[in-house]
């Protein structure tokens, strides 16, 4: 756990993912427009769909061409968490999802964020991703257009609306479970003992 949580990639800032995984932060502000401001739900599909993709391809173009980076491993989860939160607001404000469900979700990771700082002044690294947490994020990322799609006129609508929620509680479920590994994780580097001292590039 302790090579995982140090492992880096290079220093690269020029690479193909990282510039998919840019152009998936440019959506983020384009779907609140588009939940909030004109609540178009079939463009924010769209949208949710394009990020989806993009999302996708960045970890795969990532192992294919081997430009890992270290702001790849940072900025590829926090964009996912971004669209998550931007769909999440956009639900709640217009009374779709429940704001408490809202808030156990956004509570999950404002904890693991204030774990964060404590891995780095011990020379750990961000989080390693975890088929469980990705497989959580992939989830909800599918439940959502889904919902959205189910408050709309469509033909699709009526089943819509039921797989999207299906998809929602299981990915809401895997998104709780991921945390408590981290949460496990950093439980473990606490315990272990760090003889090299905190690192200033972690």
């Amino acid at each position: 756990m302790r090579e995982e949580l140090r492992a880096v990639g290079r220093d690269r800032l020029l690479t193909v993912p990282n510039a998919l995984s840019l152009l998936r932060l440019a959506g983020v502000p384009l779907l609140l427009y588009l939940l909030i401001g004109l609540e178009a739900d079939g463009w924010a599909v769209v949208v949710l769909m394009v990020g989806g993709i993009t999302d996708w391809a960045d970890g795969k173009l990532a192992r294919v061409l081997g430009q890992y980076s270290r702001l790849g491993a940072v900025l590829d989860p926090a964009v996912d968490r971004l669209y998550i939160l931007a769909v999440l607001i956009g639900l709640g404000v217009r009374g779709i999802v429940p704001w408490w469900a809202i808030g156990v979700l956004v509570a999950r990771d404002l904890v693991l964020a204030l774990t964060l700082p404590v891995l780095r002044h011990r020379g750990y690294g961000p989080y390693p991703v975890t088929y469980v947490g990705k497989g959580a994020t992939f989830l909800l990322l599918y439940a959502f257009p889904l919902v959205l799609l189910g408050q709309t006129d469509a033909w699709a609508a009526p089943v819509a609306l039921p797989i999207g929620l299906a998809f929602g509680i299981w990915g809401t479920g895997l998104y709780l479970y991921s945390g408590l590994l981290y949460l496990a994780q950093f439980g473990l580097a606490m315990r272990t003992p760090t003889p090299a001292g905190p690192t200033s590039d972690a």
